[in-house]
């Protein structure tokens, strides 16, 4: 039970209900399944005899969706009541599995159609919910987080129309940028990190995975993820070294210029495990550029830690690095959709999210502070303490 000292001393803003858009049911499902069993066990705890009402319910999904017409343009449909309600509109971006109809042809679902259906679940609850907060796992557009020159500014743009059309929070993991939440000032907006998870899944699929300078080191990738990285390796009281890009900056290539090295800045990882941690793999070329760098210089085994496997190339270079022995692991999380060839290859963990996401909603409906779930200091010493035990 996660926090049930703030929880049985406060009350929630109002009955919880969560709203799924497609491409992100199974997420909601499994989220939905934990909350219900946290609210049973804090009403079994509190002994209450009048239960506030929605509190505890067998779940707290509500049935939407957004049906399209034949040229392709949709509506957002909210099928039972959410008058007075705190909604969370879960939407995955990332989803390409999911498709509609346009005149005959199918088209895969774009995160530009997924925003947009956000934005139709939402106009159709404003007004009747009492709080409406969007859980945005991959944030929309958060890749264009700044601008140079003269190009677009989606991201600030996308969290402001969300603000105007009366979103309270915007919850978030790892975002790329989470300055970008200046563009919103008025608004809460939350980023949560998976440190924990990450950690927790190495422990109980790794064998022999120890937890000390001899045998540990963190790697960031790039100076983005140094952050990450920083965090990773003070919590376990390890070395970190990191990578950057050295780019040719006479050249662009599909909109960006091309990464002719990269460049080492550490100590020796010989003969230790080695954890590379990042917000994403994308195509995932640099990561595994990376990798097999990091193997060159005689590490014995490389994980590769990041939340969200978007893996837009396919998986043919991961199996290949992986029969090569130039990967180990890979750990992504469940907050966005996985192609089903990915749950399936040996190197693959998962790192589940669904626990952390209901105690986050169950938290915020309660309208008490998120620190203690966003901070996971706590629950990563209690575990490493376990771990050292053995």
């Amino acid at each position: 039970m996660p926090n049930i000292e703030l929880l049985e001393k406060s009350m929630p803003v109002a009955p919880i209900r969560i709203a799924a858009l497609e491409g992100c049911r199974d997420l909601a499902e499994e989220v939905d399944r934990k909350l219900v069993k946290f609210r049973k066990e804090l009403v079994e705890k509190k002994g209450l005899n009048n239960i506030p009402q929605g509190y505890s319910e067998k779940s707290f999904l509500v049935d939407c969706e957004c049906p399209r017409f034949g040229t392709g343009e949709g509506k957002g449909i909210i099928k039972e009541s959410v008058r007075g309600t705190d909604l969370y509109i879960m939407v995955d971006v990332t989803n390409y599995s999911s498709t509609y109809t346009v005149c005959g042809h199918v088209n895969h679902m774009s995160p530009d159609n997924h925003f947009q259906d956000l934005k139709r679940i939402i106009s159709a609850a404003t007004g009747k919910a009492h709080r409406i907060n969007v859980i945005m796992p991959f944030l929309y557009e958060g890749r264009q987080h700044r601008r140079k020159k003269r190009e677009s500014l989606d991201c600030a743009v996308a969290l402001r129309e969300l603000s105007d059309m009366g979103v309270s929070n915007i919850i978030t993991f790892d975002a790329h940028d989470p300055r970008v939440q200046n563009s919103i000032p008025l608004n809460g907006f939350d980023n949560f990190f998976p440190t924990y998870q990450f950690l927790k899944a190495l422990v109980k699929n790794v064998d022999n995975f120890q937890v000390d300078n001899d045998h540990l080191m963190i790697i960031s990738p790039d100076e983005g993820a140094m952050s990450r990285a920083v965090y990773f390796s003070n919590i376990l009281g390890v070395d970190m070294g990191m990578f950057y890009k050295r780019r040719d900056y006479s050249t662009v290539v599909n909109g960006k210029n091309p990464i002719v090295a990269h460049e080492f800045l550490g100590d020796s990882v010989e003969g230790k495990d080695v954890v590379i941690i990042d917000d994403m793999i994308s195509s995932g070329e640099s990561m595994l550029d990376v990798a097999k760098q990091i193997k060159e210089r005689h590490a014995n085994r490389v994980f590769i830690c990041t939340t969200y496997g978007l893996f837009t190339e396919g998986m043919d270079k991961f199996d290949a690095y992986y029969e090569k022995g130039w990967i180990d692991k890979v750990i992504t999380t469940n907050l966005n959709y996985r192609i089903p060839e990915l749950l399936t290859r040996p190197y693959y963990i998962e790192a589940n999210m669904s626990k952390y996401l209901a105690s986050i909603i169950d938290i915020i409906n309660h309208d008490v502070s998120v620190e203690k779930v966003r901070s996971s200091n706590e629950k990563i010493m209690d575990l490493m303490k376990r771990v050292n035990q053995k």
